[in-house]
């Protein structure tokens, strides 16, 4: 029971700093509001966490959402047109223990974990945005990384990058298209899963709720849902809503 009692303070301290609030907070029945001090003005995130929803926002807006919002719930609150896009996120299923196991045996792979600087010895590799992505002086985000290796060609990925809290790092898995659909993606996950885990290191990994694909990945890899919050919000100009509704409306007013 060890990671299972690591795996949720670690995260408990990553949601901690990224909503401004206290792992107390977090463990509370109903709606928590919480502000972002340093925050680009307007802005608004909202968590779901075990009975808990917290709606965290700039100062500005603060007292106009929490008006807005309260007494309702948690669905109502996701709800609101402020915000758009939901993601999940899944952490380790500790009480299935062993991470690792025996690969696929269709071909004959060969598996590794690299981890650290000799990472950058496989600089030039392309393919692998999600788990090993190089920018063009060479740097990468991935701290560590379980591969596969087919007739001496990485031909599959699973990688982790820091997160702002230390020792919180996400995942991200690739498979070469042609090796897809043979279990490859998910040993490649539950081995880097073993080993960051052995290095009290807490891994978690995030999918949308419309990809079933990611969470079906997530759910083969033993990894189960933990806390879903948005992704972005029409205040502040990013979202792509802002262009249609500009446009519906010249439209009918043109008309």
């Amino acid at each position: 029971m060890k990671n299972k009692a690591m795996i949720k303070n670690k995260i408990e301290e990553l949601l901690s700093e990224e909503y401004y609030c206290s792992p107390e907070e977090l463990n509370k029945s109903g709606t928590v509001y919480t502000i972002k001090p340093e925050a680009e003005q307007p802005y608004i995130k909202i968590l779901a966490y075990g009975k808990c929803v917290l709606v965290c926002t700039s100062e500005d807006l603060h007292s106009r959402v929490k008006k807005l919002t309260q007494n309702k719930s948690r669905d109502e609150i996701f709800e609101i047109p402020f915000v758009y896009g939901q993601t999940i996120h899944y952490i380790p299923d500790a009480a299935q223990g062993g991470y690792a196991g025996n690969g696929p045996t269709e071909h004959d792979y060969v598996w590794e974990f690299i981890m650290g600087k000799d990472i950058l010895e496989l600089r030039g590799l392309t393919g692998f945005d999600n788990s090993l992505a190089f920018d063009g002086e060479g740097r990468t985000p991935t701290e560590a990384v379980y591969i596969a290796r087919h007739d001496n060609k990485i031909i599959g990925a699973a990688g982790a990058a820091k997160s702002s809290v230390e020792a919180v790092w996400e995942v991200g898995v690739d498979v070469a298209e042609e090796h897809r659909n043979a279990g490859l993606g998910t040993y490649l996950v539950r081995g880097l899963t073993k080993e960051l885990l052995t290095r009290n290191i807490v891994p978690f990994y995030s999918a949308s709720v419309t990809n079933i694909g990611s969470q079906m990945v997530a759910y083969r890899c033993g990894y189960v849902p933990f806390w879903v919050d948005t992704y972005g919000t029409v205040l502040d100009g990013s979202s792509v809503y802002n262009d249609i509704v500009k446009n519906l409306t010249y439209e009918k007013n043109a008309g």
